[in-house]
C-alpha cells in the first residue's frame, strides 16, 4: 500500500462541509441506523505493487463485506425484499429468487467478480451448519452475492478470497459505525478514477413523514473522473487537470452494487420502486450506466417478518404504507445513495496494485476548498435573487 499523505487524512463527505439533500442523517449516517442491520468486513491487502500480473502471486487488494438484513435469524424470519437492475453487466447471485418471492432469507455478501462462487458456497456451508434442516425439512437456500471487478488493482484470478474470509465477515457483522473506503469487498475498487470501495449513509424522516430511516451501503467501482459530481458541484472536472497524468481505466467503466434498508413497512413492489430511486442517486454522483457497467440494487424492509412455517400454516398479517405515503422515502433513498458513494471516495486511501496501477485517494483539502467556494457562490446568487429591486 502506498503512502497516503498526498491525499491527506481521510474524512467523510460531511466533514468537508458537504450537505447532500434535505433530510438529516441518522446517528451513524450509515445503513446500520436501520435498527437490526449489521455489517462486517474481511479486508485482504497483501504484497507489494507489481509491474506485471502473475496469477496467484498477488498483490492482493480484495475482500468480503457482509450485510445481515435486520433480523437475528433471517432464515426463519424472512424480510421483504426488492431489486432493480439499471444495467445488467454485473451479477447478484440469488437475485431472481428475490424478484420472484419478494423475500430475503440469507446474508447479503459483496466481493470481487471471480469470488462470487466462493462466497456463495461458504455462505451455504455457514447456513447449513446453523440451520441443519436446509435441504431436508426446509427448502434449499440461494445466497445473495453481489460483485464488482477489482482487477485494476487486485490479482483477481488468484482466487485469494477463501471460505474462512466469508465466514469471518458474516460472523463479524456489527451494528454501529461502518468502516468505509478500502475495506471488505470494496478494498480494490475504483470510483471515477479515484480510490473507491465501500460507502454508506442514511436519512431519518421527520415525524410528520413517519420518522422512518433509510440506509444505503454501496460497493462503488464505476465512472470517469470528469463526470464526478458532489451535491451538483462538478468536482471531477475541476480535479481533472491535476490528475491528467494519471493512468486510468480506459477499457472498463466499472460497476456499483447498492443495498438499501428501511424500517418503513413496505411491500416487495414498493421496495422495487425504492430501488429505482437508488439508481437516481447513483446518477447524481456522475454515473451514466455505461455499456459494460453493472448497476444493481437490492432493497429490504425490516418492518415485517415473513415466518418460515409448515405448508399449511395459517395466514399472517403485515402492515404496509399507502403508496401515496412513500414519496419521502424515495427522496431519502436518492440522498443517502449519493452521499454513500461520496463517503466511499472520501474514505478510500491511495492504493497501488498490479501492473503498476494506482488509484489515488481524493485530495480532500482541495475538494473542501472547491465545496466551500461553490456553496458561497450559491448563497450569493440566492441572496441576489431575493434582494429588492
Amino acid at each position: 500500500m502506498t503512502d497516503s499523505s498526498p491525499s491527506g487524512p481521510r474524512r467523510r463527505a460531511r466533514a468537508l462541509g458537504l450537505r447532500v439533500g434535505r433530510y438529516a442523517p441518522g446517528p451513524h449516517n450509515a445503513i446500520t441506523d436501520v435498527v437490526g442491520v449489521r455489517v462486517g468486513h474481511t479486508t485482504l491487502i497483501e504484497g507489494k505493487a507489481s509491474r506485471a500480473r502473475h496469477k496467484g502471486g498477488g498483490p492482493v487488494r480484495t475482500g468480503v463485506t457482509a450485510i445481515i438484513p435486520g433480523v437475528e435469524d433471517p432464515f426463519h424470519q424472512r424480510v421483504m425484499g426488492g431489486h432493480f437492475v439499471l444495467n445488467g453487466a454485473g451479477e447478484v447471485s440469488g437475485l431472481t429468487q428475490v424478484a420472484e418471492w419478494g423475500l430475503i432469507e440469507t446474508p447479503i455478501l459483496l466481493t470481487n467478480t471471480l469470488s462470487v462462487g466462493t462466497a456463495s458456497h461458504a455462505c451455504v456451508r455457514w447456513m447449513v451448519d446453523r440451520y441443519p434442516g436446509i435441504g431436508d425439512e426446509h427448502d434449499v437456500v440461494i445466497p445473495l452475492v453481489g460483485e464488482c471487478d477489482d482487477s485494476w488493482l487486485n490479482d483477481i484470478a488468484g482466487h485469494h478470497v477463501k471460505a474462512e474470509h466469508v465466514v469471518a465477515a458474516i460472523e463479524g457483522a456489527r451494528s454501529g459505525p461502518v468502516a468505509e473506503g478500502n475495506v471488505g469487498g470494496g478494498t480494490g475498487m475504483v470510483t471515477c478514477d479515484l480510490s473507491g470501495g465501500i460507502g454508506t449513509s442514511s436519512r431519518r424522516l421527520p415525524k410528520a413523514d413517519g420518522a422512518y430511516t433509510v440506509g444505503v451501503l454501496v460497493m462503488s467501482n464505476f465512472g470517469h473522473l470528469a463526470d464526478l459530481r458532489m451535491d451538483g458541484i462538478p468536482v471531477g472536472a475541476l480535479l481533472a487537470p491535476d490528475l491528467a497524468a494519471l493512468k486510468k481505466r480506459r477499457r472498463a467503466y466499472g460497476s456499483i452494487i447498492a443495498v438499501a434498508a428501511t424500517d418503513a413497512p413496505l411491500s416487495a413492489h414498493q421496495l422495487n420502486r425504492i430501488a429505482k430511486r437508488v439508481a437516481l442517486g447513483i446518477g447524481r454522483a456522475g454515473s451514466f450506466a455505461a455499456h459494460g457497467s453493472g448497476e444493481i440494487v437490492l432493497t429490504f424492509s425490516t418492518a415485517n417478518r415473513v415466518p418460515r412455517g409448515p405448508r399449511r400454516a395459517r395466514p399472517f398479517t403485515v402492515e404496509l404504507l399507502r403508496d401515496t405515503q412513500v414519496d419521502p422515502l424515495y427522496r431519502a433513498a436518492v440522498e443517502a445513495t449519493e452521499e454513500a458513494i461520496l463517503n466511499a471516495i472520501c474514505a478510500a486511501d491511495t492504493l497501488d496494485g498490479v501492473m503498476g496501477h494506482l488509484a489515488p485517494g481524493m485530495p480532500l483539502d482541495r475538494v473542501q476548498h472547491i465545496i466551500e467556494r461553490h456553496y458561497t457562490l450559491r448563497a450569493d446568487l440566492a441572496h441576489a435573487s431575493t434582494a429588492p429591486g
